[in-house]
């Protein structure tokens, strides 16, 4: 399977830090936090990385190149102005690269320590068009949490006030996608696959949510940042 992943934010947020750096390039221990999420999908197996970049692009291709000494081979998606979080999808439509196979995507910001196999599997006996690995949160009003129907997700509520929310399991930005989303692409410059896509899936009964209680982090802001350099444990042992 390929993966593609978000790495192109300005990480406004992490400022001072990433005036100079990308966020993707943030050190996390001895590594970059996009090294630590290309390690969660070659921990089973996967070499065939799509990262999609903006800010700072050139030091992202500058540091992982070609991929090979990652040990995996990277391929770039350079995003010029902003196209949302179905950026890479735009651009490998207009390349005509259009998947053949079931692939993962994710947020390059966030790492989740979640079972990838049993996932595919949950994906493929569904046959979904989109799984979305969720995570349970505590606090929902900070997170879009999903409103579920058995293992099917009918809506994303948005921050819900916690009397709303219609669960506690939040989208943790890790992705299963089958060629089919393509499909549901509309045809403008700016997408959001929550947004613009999601529900269209879900409407056809397609979209489901696999829930794990593995460790996740969201690296978006300086507490969360600290939080993960300190508790990170790696991928799932298998």
């Amino acid at each position: 399977m390929q993966a593609i992943i978000l790495a192109g934010g300005e990480g406004t947020r992490l400022r001072p830090l990433t005036y100079k750096i990308p966020k993707a390039l943030i050190p996390i221990g001895d590594k970059t936090l996009t090294e630590l999420a290309l390690d969660i999908y070659k921990n089973i197996g996967v070499t065939d990385f799509y990262l999609s970049i903006s800010y700072l692009a050139d030091q992202m291709v500058e540091y992982f190149d070609s991929g090979e000494k990652f040990g995996c081979q990277i391929n770039f998606l350079r995003e010029d102005k902003a196209l949302g979080t179905a950026g890479p999808l735009i651009i490998l439509k207009q390349m005509g690269k259009i998947f053949d196979q079931d692939f993962f995507m994710s947020n390059g910001d966030n790492l989740f320590a979640l079972d990838l196999k049993a996932m595919i599997d949950f994906h493929q006996k569904n046959q979904a068009i989109a799984t979305i690995a969720l995570t349970e949160v505590e606090d929902p009003t900070h997170f879009g949490i999903a409103k579920l129907a058995g293992d099917k997700i009918v809506d994303f509520i948005e921050k819900p006030a916690i009397e709303l929310a219609p669960s506690r399991y939040a989208n943790s930005g890790y992705y299963i996608l089958s060629p089919k989303i393509f499909d549901y692409l509309p045809e403008k410059d700016f997408v959001m696959v929550e947004k613009d896509i999601f529900p269209a899936i879900a409407k056809a009964g397609k979209l489901f949510g696999f829930k794990s209680q593995a460790q996740w982090f969201d690296t978006g802001t300086p507490e969360r940042y600290e939080k993960v350099k300190k508790e990170w444990a790696g991928p799932y042992k298998y």
